[in-house]
This record gives C-alpha cells, structure tokens and sequence, in this order.
C-alpha cells in the first residue's frame, strides 16, 4: 500500500521534478482509493502544501490595481497560485452532476534555476480533477503533477490557456467565454463557460486578507456565475447537461498565521440570481477566526462585502471518512440577519472527499431557505480544509 506523501517529503519530491531531465507528469487519481492515501493516515493538508517560507517572493499586502485581461494570466513572483472551476450541471433526463477542476502552480523557489536544462524550472503545476455524480452515488477523482517547462503545463495569455499536458482551460481569446477539458480514463468532461455576471474583486479591492499581519492575503476575483453547456462522459454515458459555474482566481504567497489550522469556504448560487461567497477561517481550537468573511453578489452583480459579524454559520451535521479517519462538517445553517435570508446547506453526497497527495474535502451542495419567509433554493460547492483524523 502506498504511504501519504509528507510535507518536507512533497518538497523535496518537487524539488527534484523542477530540475530532473525527465518526464516527471504524475497521473495518480486512478489508483485504487485504498492505494492513495492510507486508512488512518490522512497525510498531507491542502493548508501545508500551501504554507512555506516567504522570503524572496512577492507579497499581497495592499490593494493593487487589477489589469485585464494580464491578470487572467500567471503571477510567477507569488509563489501560490490557482484557477479554481466548479459547477452544478444536469442532463435533459435531470440527472445531476457536480465538477471541480483547479489547476495549482506552486513556485518553488524564488529565483529562476541556475542550470542550462531546457526541463529545468522553478514553477510546478498539479491539477485535480472530479466529478460528482448525484444519481450514481459516485465521486470520481483525479490527479496530476508537471513542470512548468517543455509544454508539460504552464499559462499563456494570447491565447489564454492554462493547461497541465491535455487538462487545460481555454479561451479563443484572452478573455472569457472559456472551454474547459478534462479526462482521467473513462470520466471526462468538456464544457462551455459563459461569464453571465461581470468579474468580481473579492476583500478590500481585490485583497482577501486571511490574518492579521500584513501579506497574510491573497489577491482574489472571481465570475461567480458562468451559463455552462457541454457534455461529460460517465463510463459508457456521455450525457448532454447544462447549468452553472464559478471560477475563484487567487495568487499569494502566505496566507494562514499562526494559530489558523484551516478554512471552510462556500460559493452558494441562489435560484433569485444572488450568489454568496463566505469563508470561515478556523483557528486550532475549532473556533472561528474574526479573519473570516465573504461577499454577496446580487443578480445584476452589484458586490457588497460580508464581515465576520454580518453572518452566522452553524455546523449542523459531521461524516467521518471511513478511507482516512477525517471528520468533516456534513451540514450547515447559514445565517445574514440583516439580509433576512437562513439557508440550510447539505451535501448531494457526504463523501465527496479527495484522497489525493494532499487531502481536503471538496463537493456539490444543495441550498434550502428563506428569505424574509420566502422560501429560496439554490445550489454550490463547498471546500473543507485542515481537518484531520481523531
């Protein structure tokens, strides 16, 4: 059985990837979920594969002049960077169907490789890849690694394309609308993204602070509702569906402190057009860090910013993983007193979580509610992090 990779471990395994004259592109989520990760033995965290010294690169520490369409593009001097897709979609039949796909460039370094190699880099690609699928009861996950060098992965603008080998997300231009393709196997999807919102800059200006002390932030924009139409293919099913999307950009290169273990972020599209988008920082003894915030976006896309006071999240529900021990939230109540708005949010699957290199649980959710007594309904994703097995 393969062990979980550690975090000093996972560094000195991409250390090597950025500069070994070898095809190093890593295809791991079609092993055998017992072969990914270990029972009992969760390995590493999204949160540690994305924490590392600082010195050298960039920082987001004050709000900064956002650029179109460059900042669609790669930001090499941060080290953390990601394109983060996810969706809800259904077939004519109402089958329903969840996505994420998120492409990851980590630097590894903040200087460029000193040797003459054309595979040599400083920048490494990883990429997941899933599909929820409601009636089957599935998730089917993916995984690769590449450097960004020889064609493997990398982001270009003219055209924009950000790919790892044959995942990648397009454009025929340098702005959206995008296509996104993916295939791991006989589980594939390839969609047409239609931004039906303008872009969104998430925090203070477009910087999403995560602590206290200065750079311990991301830069972050987001379309938060893109039309979706395409097909994904099911084994021997390739289903025609349609339906909505989001896509979160961030590029930073420190963002948790000290004291903050993880997060539990939510992206909620309501059936009234309003799209919600809260996280809650956590600190190690569980609580809620005041760090925490969001936004809320109406359905002509006026933004207005949620503080850590403006809502109330209320865990409801737990599942524990039976592959890896983790026990996660598995049910909410999400409270905006001011807007009169209580949603109940509920996974379409409890187990929806990636045991991959590193470990976090990602999926669909279905949203109940009311809004001043007026029942509302609507879908999202959530995304959980730093959790870890009792």
């Amino acid at each position: 059985m393969r062990r979980p990779v550690k975090p000093l471990v996972l560094r000195l395994l991409l250390s090597w990837l950025a500069i070994a004259p070898l095809n190093c592109s890593t295809p791991a989520g079609e092993l055998p979920e017992a072969e990914v990760l270990a029972d009992g033995d969760p390995g590493l965290s999204l949160t540690s594969l994305l924490s590392g010294s600082a010195e050298g690169f960039a920082r987001a520490t004050h709000p900064r002049r956002f650029a179109f369409p460059e900042d669609h593009g790669s930001h090499p001097d941060f080290r953390t960077e990601w394109w983060y897709l996810t969706g809800n979609v259904a077939a004519a039949s109402g089958r329903r169907l969840g996505y994420q796909f998120t492409l990851f460039r980590n630097a590894l370094a903040a200087e460029e490789p000193t040797t003459e190699s054309e595979w040599a880099t400083r920048q490494i690609f990883m990429a997941h890849f899933a599909v929820t699928d409601v009636e089957g009861e599935s998730f089917h996950f993916f995984e690769r690694f590449a450097r960004g060098a020889v064609g493997l992965a990398g982001v270009e603008l003219e055209p924009f394309r950000a790919w790892l080998e044959d995942w990648q997300l397009t454009s025929r231009s340098s702005s959206p609308p995008f296509r996104l393709q993916a295939r791991a196997g006989d589980i594939a999807i390839d969609l047409d993204l239609e931004p039906v919102k303008p872009l969104v800059l998430q925090g203070e200006g477009g910087l999403s602070r995560k602590g206290r002390e200065p750079g311990n932030a991301s830069y972050y924009y987001a379309f938060t509702r893109m039309a979706t139409a395409g097909r994904i293919r099911l084994g021997a099913a390739e289903l025609e569906v349609s339906g909505s999307s989001w896509l979160d950009r961030e590029w930073s290169t420190s963002a948790l402190e000290a004291g903050q273990s993880g997060w539990d972020w939510f992206a909620l599209q309501l059936d009234d057009g309003t799209d919600l988008m809260v996280y809650q920082m956590r600190r190690d003894d569980g609580t809620a860090d005041p760090m925490s915030s969001g936004s809320r976006i109406d359905a002509e896309g006026g933004r207005s910013s949620l503080l850590w006071s403006d809502f109330q999240l209320e865990v409801l529900d737990w599942w524990t993983s039976p592959q890896t021990g983790v026990r996660y939230p598995s049910g909410w109540r999400l409270r905006l007193p001011a807007q009169e708005l209580e949603l109940t949010i509920e996974p379409v699957l409890r187990d929806q979580e990636l045991r991959l290199s590193v470990l976090y649980w990602e999926g669909a959710v279905r949203v109940e509610g009311e809004r001043g007594g007026t029942p509302i309904a609507g879908r999202g994703y959530v995304e959980l992090t730093g959790y870890r097995a009792r």
